[in-house]
C-alpha cells in the first residue's frame, strides 16, 4: 500500500490536506458540553445499562455510562462547581463524624 505522504503528494488528492472538511476534529470540540442540570446522568443508576453483546452479536463488556463519558463532557464552569461541591460534601461528612464522636464521648 502507498504511504500517506505519497497519497498527499499525488495531484488528485493534494487538496484533501488543505481542506478543513477533512481535518480531524479537535478533542476539545469533539464532546458535547452539558451543564450541571444533567450531571446526574453520569452517576445515576437509571442511566446505567450493562451490555453483553454489541449490535452485531459480538460479546462486549461495557456499560452505557462509558458511552456517555465518550460523547458528553461537563462544561468548564460546571465541572469546577462539581469539584467544589464534592469537596464541601466530604467536609460536611467529616464534620458530622466529629460531631457524633463528641456526642458519644459526652454521654
Amino acid at each position: 500500500m502507498s504511504s500517506k505522504e505519497e497519497i498527499l503528494s499525488d495531484g488528485r488528492f493534494s487538496c484533501v490536506a488543505r481542506d478543513p472538511r477533512f481535518w480531524e476534529m479537535p478533542e476539545k470540540e469533539r464532546k458535547v458540553k452539558i451543564d450541571k442540570r444533567f450531571r446526574a446522568m453520569f452517576h445515576d443508576k437509571k442511566f446505567k445499562l450493562r451490555y453483553t453483546v454489541d449490535k452485531r452479536g459480538r460479546p462486549v463488556n461495557f456499560s452505557s455510562t462509558e458511552n456517555l463519558r465518550k460523547f458528553y463532557a461537563l462544561s468548564e464552569s460546571d465541572s469546577d462547581l462539581s469539584e467544589n461541591d464534592s469537596k464541601e460534601h466530604t467536609e460536611k461528612k467529616k464534620k458530622k463524624k466529629k460531631a457524633k464522636g463528641k456526642g458519644e464521648a459526652d454521654s
